[in-house]
Order: structure tokens, then sequence, then C-alpha cells
């Protein structure tokens, strides 16, 4: 049975791409490339589906937004 998540990608101020699953809280990880990212977050979420017992939550993406914060 084949799952499909949403994955968040950013880039941090060193140059890493970072992936985050929003329906999979905790699991993350990240990579020089976006190819090399890819095939981590397939790894960590099957390793977090393993952890939880296959217990993922159903969630459908909607988008992003960005918000400018006065600091």
């Amino acid at each position: 049975m084949s799952r499909e998540f949403s994955v968040v990608i950013e880039k941090d101020s060193e140059g890493y791409y970072v992936a985050s699953v929003p329906a999979l809280p905790g699991c993350h990880t990240q990579a020089r490339s976006l190819d090399e990212l890819m095939e981590r977050v397939r790894e960590a979420v099957e390793l977090c589906l393993e952890v939880r017992d296959d217990d993922a939550e159903a969630m459908d993406f909607v988008g992003v937004q960005r918000i400018t914060i006065a600091a």
C-alpha cells in the first residue's frame, strides 16, 4: 500500500536543505542537495511510520503562507 505525505522544504543559512513532514511531528532531515534530501526524507518517513506503528494522521496540503513580524 502506498501513502502520500506533504513535505515542507526550507534552506538554512549554511546552505543545507531541511525537510519536515507535518503529518509526522518530529520527522525531519537535512541534506546538501535536493536529490539527497528526497532520499533521506523517504527513509525518515519510513522510520517514523515504523516507530509509530503506521499511525499517521491524514492531512490534505493546503499551502504555505509567509508572514512578516516586526523585530
